[in-house]
C-alpha cells in the first residue's frame, strides 16, 4: 500500500500490514489514518495474545471498539465488562479504561475507531502522553 495522501477509496489488507509490538502481549495493525487520506477518524486491529491485556489509559477524543474474536474484559469506571464477539463499546474522551483479554489459552481481536486522526493516549501509571500513530511507526503527516 502508498503512503502518499489520495483522494480515492483504498482498500487495505491488514495481512499485508506491518504489526507495532504494543508490549504486553498486545500487536497492532494500523489501518485508516492520515497516511491513505482520512481527516476525521483513525483506525486499526489489535491482538491481544492469551491472558494478555493493555496498561490503564485514556484518550482525548471518543473511541469505539468492537470485539472481534474471543472473549475480552473491559475494565472502566470500576467495572469489569465481559465482552462477546462483534459487541461494541463507546467510551467518551478522557475516561480512564482498559481492555484485557479474558481467556488464558486462546487469543483475542479489536477493532478500535477513534474520533480523531490526531488521538492520543495517555498511560494512567505514568501521566506520559502520546499520538496512537506514534506508537505503529507510522509517519502521519
Amino acid at each position: 500500500m502508498s503512503k502518499s495522501v489520495t483522494t480515492s477509496a483504498v482498500i487495505l489488507r491488514p495481512h499485508e500490514i506491518p504489526r507495532s509490538d504494543r508490549g504486553g502481549g498486545a500487536f497492532t495493525t494500523p489501518l485508516v489514518s492520515r497516511r491513505v487520506g482520512a481527516t476525521s477518524f483513525i483506525n486499526g486491529i489489535t491482538e491481544f495474545g492469551p491472558g494478555k491485556a493493555v496498561d490503564f489509559h485514556s484518550h482525548n477524543c471518543e473511541e469505539s471498539v468492537v470485539l472481534l474474536e474471543g472473549e475480552a474484559i473491559l475494565d472502566i469506571d470500576g467495572q469489569e465488562i465481559r465482552l462477546h464477539p462483534f459487541d461494541t463499546s463507546w467510551i467518551p474522551p478522557n475516561v480512564v479504561h482498559r481492555f484485557r483479554n479474558g481467556s488464558e489459552d486462546a487469543p483475542m481481536k479489536l477493532l478500535w475507531i477513534y474520533a480523531s486522526p490526531d488521538a492520543t493516549r495517555t498511560l494512567e501509571s505514568t501521566g506520559e502522553t502520546r499520538l496512537v500513530n506514534s506508537e505503529h511507526h507510522a509517519s502521519e503527516t
